[in-house]
Parts: C-alpha cells; sequence; structure tokens
C-alpha cells in the first residue's frame, strides 16, 4: 500500500533492443502540484512531442536523474542486467530520495527502497511514462551524437536498432566501437574475418 506521504518514483529504461550505443534509464518523481498534461509511453509519442514533454518534467518534477550502461557494461553484464544497473544509477542520482520506486516491466534492480514492477506501467502510471520520455531523448541524443562519429551507419535515423539499414551498413563497414560485441548480428560479423573491419 502506498501511504499518503510516500514518494513515489518511476523508473524506465531506453535502448536494450538496439544493436548499438548505451541502455539509459531514467528516474522521475513527480509534484502533485505541478500536473504536467499528456504523459504517455514514449513510443506512442512523436520525436517532437517528447522532446516537449521532457523539457516540462525536467521543469516541474520534483526530481528527476538519467543514467546509463555503456557497451562494454552491456557485454560484460548482459543487456538485461547492464539495464537494471542504468535504473538503480538513476535513482541514486536524484536529489529527493523516494519512499518507493515503481519500475516498468517484472525486472527490478536492488535498491535501498522498497520496488515494485509493473508490467505496461508506461501506460498506466505518470511517473514512469514521465520516466520513459526522459530515457527516450536523452538516449535518441546519445545516438546522434554517435551518428557524428560514425556516419556511415545512420544512428541518427534507426538510432541503432537493427534495421535492414542498419544491418547492411554493418555488412558493409564492419563493426564500429559503438556496437554491442554480445548482441547476435554483432557477433556473427565478429565470426566472420572476411567481413569485419573494425572502425576505431
Amino acid at each position: 500500500m502506498t501511504g499518503r506521504n510516500s514518494v513515489i518514483c518511476g523508473v524506465d529504461e531506453a535502448g536494450r533492443g538496439p544493436l548499438a550505443g548505451p541502455v539509459f534509464a531514467a528516474a522521475v518523481i513527480l509534484d502533485p502540484a505541478r500536473p504536467i498534461e499528456g504523459l504517455a509511453d514514449s513510443k506512442l509519442l512523436s520525436a517532437r512531442r517528447r522532446e516537449t514533454l521532457a523539457a516540462e518534467i525536467r521543469s516541474r518534477a520534483l526530481a528527476w536523474g538519467v543514467a546509463s550502461a555503456g557497451v562494454e557494461e552491456i557485454d560484460t553484464l548482459n543487456i538485461l542486467q547492464a539495464s537494471l544497473l542504468a535504473m538503480r544509477r538513476a535513482v541514486e542520482s536524484l536529489a529527493v530520495a523516494p519512499t518507493e520506486v515503481w519500475v516498468d516491466g517484472p525486472h527490478c534492480p536492488r535498491l535501498a527502497q522498497p520496488v515494485r514492477g509493473i508490467v505496461g506501467g508506461d501506460a498506466t502510471h505518470a511517473e514512469i511514462a514521465a520516466a520513459s520520455i526522459l530515457a527516450k531523448v536523452a538516449r535518441d541524443a546519445e545516438m546522434c551524437s554517435l551518428h557524428d562519429v560514425h556516419p556511415v551507419y545512420g544512428f541518427d535515423r534507426h538510432k541503432g536498432y537493427p534495421t535492414e539499414a542498419h544491418l547492411a551498413a554493418l555488412r558493409t563497414h564492419g563493426v564500429c566501437a559503438a556496437h554491442r560485441r554480445s548482441f547476435a548480428p554483432v557477433r556473427a560479423l565478429l565470426g566472420d574475418a572476411h567481413k569485419f573491419r573494425a572502425v576505431l
């Protein structure tokens, strides 16, 4: 049960499925006195709407934090554990300590506070929806930065997801430092000496 004085933090991640780039997580404590209209699962919003809402969240929330786990951590720990690590970092970065943490999905990070996994939580709880928006906006910005370093892959368009264009670029240009070597399409290329050309 959530008490009247509970401080609820919503948590969500972005970027578990892509072949490249970090996984991001966000933690948000909303201010009941400063409601934000239109919060929803980030996947249902346009990029422009996400950007607008992210700015509102950052200005109106009681506290928010964004964190990530890098490609090396993903390859070392596995993507689930790296996602949970990013979530923990996001919660621990909050300027206000929550009394309870609600996480989108069935898997929860280990935290000092009570934590509850809510499947589909980004569609039903404003705190989690806000976290999904911040995580998605932060990750998209990071992928656009990676595009500036590795423009041949089109990270600014597909954000590292395994689209046909991305897979074709991988076959043509090989694997770069931003790619997750533990993911099957990347691992397969690394195992083929004829197709692999490292791009630093």
